[in-house]
């Protein structure tokens, strides 16, 4: 079941900011991380709060983590990087990622409304795996979408203001802000991961 309560006892729960917006700052929340109040945690406690912690970042169940990790285990190559390429390659993490979307659950909503194209093609689900070479572009008849033209504007402000002009520190992804449309230029490598997620822990979790 999908957790529908307040996101900022999420945060204070794992001590991070998970949703990436600034309303989700904990530096600017006096309160004690949650987690403080229980004292030392163990080697398993320790393992499945850093779980819990990538899990909410990416907004997935529980299920589609754990299925994530075997796929990931099934793969050639690190367990941990496998899995994290994965969830960095899902079109809502992508979208958020290039800044289309100001939270993960905002970029989940937008494909999730079919906001997107993929290769020309309309897609609507969230956790859909995009490809080296795929063009991501906003669906034209969104174009005319308050939010996005509000999105354009402050691109072109934010170039006018920036020599390089890039709107995302994503080295993987090729993002045309004013043109809403974002190429896969390689896949995600180790130094592209966030990182304040703890894999190791998680595939520790997981291989119990």
């Amino acid at each position: 079941m999908r957790y529908t309560g307040p996101k900022t006892k999420l945060c204070r729960r794992e001590g991070v900011n998970l949703f990436g917006s600034e309303k989700y700052d904990l530096s600017q929340n006096h309160r004690k991380p949650l987690g403080a109040k229980f004292g030392k945690t163990s080697g398993f406690g320790l393992q499945l709060r850093k779980k819990q912690t990538a899990k909410r970042m990416y907004g997935v169940s529980e299920k589609q983590f754990a299925n994530y990790y075997k796929k990931a285990s099934q793969l050639s190559g690190v367990t941990g990087d496998n899995m994290l390429s994965m969830l960095e390659r899902r079109l809502d993490t992508v979208i958020f990622r290039s800044n289309f979307a100001r939270t993960p659950m905002q970029a989940r909503q937008f494909v999730g409304h079919a906001h997107f194209v993929v290769n020309g093609k309309k897609v609507n689900i969230p956790s859909y795996q995009v490809s080296v070479g795929d063009v991501i572009e906003l669906r034209e008849k969104m174009k005319e979408s308050p939010i996005y033209k509000g999105l354009v504007a402050e691109y072109e402000e934010f170039i006018k203001s920036n020599s390089n002009g890039n709107v995302t520190s994503t080295k993987w992804l090729e993002v045309s802000p004013t043109k809403l449309k974002i190429t896969i230029k390689a896949l995600p490598q180790k130094e592209d991961f966030d990182k304040t997620i703890d894999i190791g822990k998680i595939i520790e979790f997981y291989s119990k």
